[in-house]
């Protein structure tokens, strides 16, 4: 019953900053790791980072190297992303998620967000 909504999307111009948050209901977010997505119309689906129970954090993708990163808040049952240093490639729609395996970030993810949007673009 874990549900998850993101949020903080937007128009950005390029070099620019944007924080995204996935807050979790239905279940406590402390056991679970959440995955970042994100995909553009007629590309495959991307994915960016995850961040483990422990709060460990994977880096999935090297265009974002340095730029993203992921925290969270259990306490407010929120995951963090915080984009920097923004890129047209980076537009998308984001997504977070939750891993399939709970505490660790592996393959398979459920309890999908909706997404929000963001656009990089001068």
């Amino acid at each position: 019953q874990l549900r998850l909504v993101e949020s903080g999307g937007g128009l950005v111009q390029p070099g620019g900053s944007l924080r995204l948050s996935c807050v979790v209901s239905g279940e406590s977010l402390h056991y679970y790791a959440i995955g970042w997505f994100r995909q553009a119309p007629g590309k495959e689906r991307e994915r960016v980072l995850c961040i483990d129970s422990d709060g460990g954090v994977t880096n999935y993708a090297d265009s974002v190297e340095g730029r993203f990163t992921t925290s969270r808040d259990n306490a407010k049952n929120t995951v963090y992303l915080q984009m920097k240093n923004l890129k047209p490639m980076d537009t998308a729609v984001y997504y977070c998620a939750a891993s399939m395996t709970i505490a660790t970030c592996g393959v398979d993810f459920g309890s999908w967000g909706q997404g929000t949007q963001v656009t990089v673009s001068s």
